[in-house]
């Protein structure tokens, strides 16, 4: 499969005037590529990065990369994927968020062929005259149709005003930026469509449309922070390896085609293995030497199997130090990081996922914290030694 086919096709849900797209590739016309992303939390994880990973080949094809950051967008909120009225953020949030996004995104995205906005920009500028006509190449009814809306509705849940300005704010974007062509997910179909209505009232042709399958969580459910379910960037690369290994089988190749680069030939021979342990232990390779590079890579395969297949510990299992005395089980694992609260970590414990000193232990007891170091072990992952300072 030639570059032009693989872009319009892998992982690919949809392209509005494929047609047309296709022969402006072609053509070697240089097109204008946007995708803005909105910094809602701190870290991007690889389902964001399949949009990432497709402007880097509209890069590589020659083409400009047009990356909005959403720091107005972000503080509205874009409700596309959600079943729930997203609260407002504020600018402290975003500024925060956006920390490391940028070293982030250039993981992938090559720097020198990036043009950055931040829509803040335009967006602050506009006032209630240009917002009525704006709003005026829509109707309500096209709302109420949109998938996720139309069921709150239904449900009797309340949709503000607010939610009904974002797909204009997003389309304005792609006035500011003159984009031939923008790129997101599924999610976000009705949002890029409105960049496609609002282009015209401005003397500007409709951008193409370029849409990617969304990526399901190691839960199965669909990757988002706001589960805590995601693979992010900026995982070690053991933390990244192992989380890949847990998804659920069925996954395995729409990782492949959508979170690495392997020609789709390979992936067609890996996909013969019939142990799907070995499938995951090549697609684990794949991802986090796109991250990480080849040697951490294979490190990171290196110790997964030596963990978990020989029984080995980790090398890098570090020390707590904590008064002596006693402590519940559910907050001490909590205060290792290894559960969000406490309910969390005793749901753990009820599930079977602790060890002491590899002996699993069913209820949440006290552990008596002495000058004797114990093994506290969490799931597959996770490992600390404790003793009394």
């Amino acid at each position: 499969m030639d570059q032009i086919q693989e872009l319009l096709n892998r992982g690919v849900a949809e392209v509005i005037e494929k047609a047309d797209l296709e022969a402006k590739l072609k053509s070697k016309a240089k097109l204008r590529v946007k995708l803005g992303i909105d910094p809602t939390s701190p870290n991007i994880h690889i389902g964001r990065a399949v949009v990432l990973w497709k402007l880097r080949a509209f890069q590589e094809l020659g083409h400009k990369v047009i990356f909005i950051v959403g720091d107005f967008t972000g503080v509205i909120g874009d409700t596309s994927d959600k079943d729930a009225e997203r609260p407002m953020l504020t600018s402290a949030q975003i500024k925060s968020n956006l920390k490391t996004y940028f070293q982030q995104a250039y993981k992938i995205l090559d720097k020198r062929r990036t043009e950055v906005h931040y829509n803040s920009k335009w967006l602050k500028k506009l006032g209630f005259m240009e917002i009525g006509q704006l709003a005026d190449l829509f109707g309500l009814h096209e709302f109420e149709t949109r998938e996720n809306i139309a069921k709150r509705l239904k449900a009797g849940k309340r949709v503000s005003l607010r939610e009904l300005l974002y797909p204009l704010m997003q389309g304005y974007d792609s006035v500011a930026v003159k984009a031939d062509v923008e790129i997101g997910g599924t999610d976000q179909r009705f949002n890029l469509l409105a960049g496609r209505t609002i282009q015209p009232h401005y003397g500007q042709k409709p951008q193409n449309i370029l849409t990617t399958e969304l990526m399901e969580g190691m839960d199965g459910r669909k990757m988002s922070s706001s589960w805590d379910n995601v693979i992010n960037l900026t995982d070690e690369a053991n933390d990244m390896f192992g989380k890949v290994m847990s998804i659920p089988d069925q996954l395995i190749k729409k990782y492949f085609v959508l979170a690495t680069r392997a020609p789709l030939s390979e992936i067609a021979e890996v996909l013969k293995l019939s142990n799907p342990r070995d499938q995951k232990l090549r697609l684990a390779l794949e991802i986090t030497q796109l991250y990480h590079g080849k040697k951490k890579a294979q490190e990171a395969q290196l110790s997964f199997v030596n963990q978990f297949s020989k029984g080995e510990l980790p090398d890098n299992i570090t020390e707590h130090k904590l008064p002596q005395g006693g402590i519940r089980l559910s907050v001490l694992i909590k205060l290792l990081g290894f559960a969000s609260s406490n309910s969390d970590a005793r749901r753990l414990i009820a599930q079977g996922g602790v060890k002491i000193d590899r002996v699993p232990i069913a209820e949440d007891l006290d552990v008596p914290v002495d000058r004797r170091r114990k093994l506290i072990q969490v799931g597959k992952r996770h490992f600390a030694y404790v003793r009394a300072k």
